[in-house]
């Protein structure tokens, strides 16, 4: 229980060092935009999106529970946070501003994503029909 008074204490000490930090901006309006975009976002296309991949899911009969469903939010997390590289104009004047190549370290976080996802899925039914296959203890 004391843990959670010292997590606890610590989340108040950095959001106070937040508000200080959002105080001493000359124009704070623009960090409450966007962080108020993020809410529109998360609230506007992720969720929707997540929740509509779940019902097509769950109408084909797959379950998403668990680890798949947090695999497709870890996937839309990241996509989001990807979108403004994946959709820029053609190139760029100064080669520095974004100097990687953005859409095929997407793909391989994704694929990331998925291995890791599937190789989880697939070791824990293993475990699972193997635990059914040992002799019931009494």
């Amino acid at each position: 229980m004391t843990h959670r008074y010292v997590v606890g204490g610590c989340g108040i000490v950095l959001m106070a060092f937040g508000g200080s930090l959002l105080v001493e901006q000359p124009e704070p309006w623009r960090v409450v935009l966007w962080l108020a975009g993020g809410v529109l976002v998360h609230d506007g296309l992720l969720a929707p999106l997540v929740i509509a991949i779940a019902a097509l899911a769950a109408a084909a009969g797959v379950r998403l529970h668990g680890v798949p469903r947090a695999a497709l939010i870890v996937a839309g997390s990241l996509t989001v946070i990807a979108l403004p590289p994946l959709l820029r104009p053609g190139g760029v004047a100064n080669a520095t501003v974004l100097p990687l190549d953005y859409p095929r370290n997407w793909l391989v976080a994704m694929a990331a994503v998925v291995v890791i996802t599937a190789g989880y899925v697939g070791v824990r039914a293993c475990v699972r029909r193997a635990a059914r296959r040992r002799p019931g203890r009494g």
